[in-house]
């Protein structure tokens, strides 16, 4: 994750492999034991991001009230991982923002990803990643100095917990990170950040 931190062996749950980083705390399912991407797509098909879903939608505005908060309608944005809904656009835009989608599975569209924005979101997409420090570059580089990138997942924060926690038991999440590791991140890329609520983080790009 943080590209500087040696990897140790954390545990072994059900057969797969889990190793942490001892600089930024990341912990990481073993290569061996991540889905190919037919499997992947699979099980994100079984997914229901209804938009007109109450609790869904209650769900996504953990994330969607503190970037409306932050952002000035008319704002340009990127949901970056919309998956299929796009449930959070939809919120967005209600309030007057302009949102364009990217998703590698459900919209694979690579001319989004050449444009600059006023704020980006990324819902439950982060713990996906098989090569997050090249895809958190990659959102600096999408964010206009002076903007907002929104990221929610569920932090890992207890170690005796992990065997049983349901976030870890969701095949396609081979990722997780506690807040210390979100705010490495922070620093390193020369960001702000903030935790408006639980499992919700709030970077600011500075001018």
């Amino acid at each position: 994750m943080c590209e500087q931190g040696a990897l140790i062996g954390f545990r072994v749950v059900g057969g797969k492999r889990y190793l942490r980083c001892q600089l930024c705390e990341a912990t990481l399912m073993a290569r061996e034991n991540w889905l190919s991407p037919e499997e992947e797509r699979a099980v994100y098909d079984l997914h229901n991001n209804d938009p007109g879903d109450s609790g869904y939608r209650a769900f996504l505005e953990k994330l969607a009230l503190p970037m409306i908060e932050r952002t000035p309608s008319g704002a340009v944005g990127l949901d970056f991982g919309c998956g299929p809904g796009p449930a959070l656009a939809e919120i967005l835009r209600e309030s007057a923002m302009d949102v364009s989608l990217y998703d590698p599975f459900f919209c694979p569209e690579p001319s989004v990803l050449q444009r600059q924005y006023d704020f980006v979101t990324c819902t439950e997409v982060v713990e996906h990643l098989h090569s997050p420090a090249k895809v958190f570059a990659q959102l600096d580089g999408l964010l206009k100095p002076g903007g907002w990138l929104g990221i929610m997942t569920c932090f890992q924060t207890c170690d005796e917990r992990f065997d049983n926690w349901h976030y870890r038991r969701d095949p396609t999440h081979i990722v997780f990170y506690r807040e210390t590791t979100l705010r490495l991140v922070a620093e390193r890329m020369g960001w702000v950040m903030s935790v408006p609520c639980k499992d919700v983080a709030i970077f600011y790009k500075p001018l």
